[in-house]
């Protein structure tokens, strides 16, 4: 999808002769705070878990995948 506002950018970037930048997209976040529901006493079963809501969370509510792509990280 064509980015008009990164695309912006990295021409702004070009003419003020920054040239280390191949590519700017712009965009949007969400920030999401899990509650501790996921509990188990495995702590890599339990990232698992977060990563699996988080990513469900995304396909379904977030993202429209037509003109969007994600990604996400999970931070203590």
């Amino acid at each position: 999808m064509l980015d008009a506002q990164g695309q912006t950018v990295a021409d702004a970037l070009r003419r003020m002769n920054y040239r280390g930048v191949s590519d700017v997209r712009q965009g949007k976040y969400f920030m999401l705070t899990l509650d501790a529901s996921i509990e188990e006493n495995d702590a890599t079963a339990t990232e698992a878990a977060a990563k699996a809501e988080v990513d469900r969370i995304a396909r379904e509510v977030l993202v429209n995948p037509v003109i969007e792509e994600y990604t996400f990280r999970l931070e203590a």
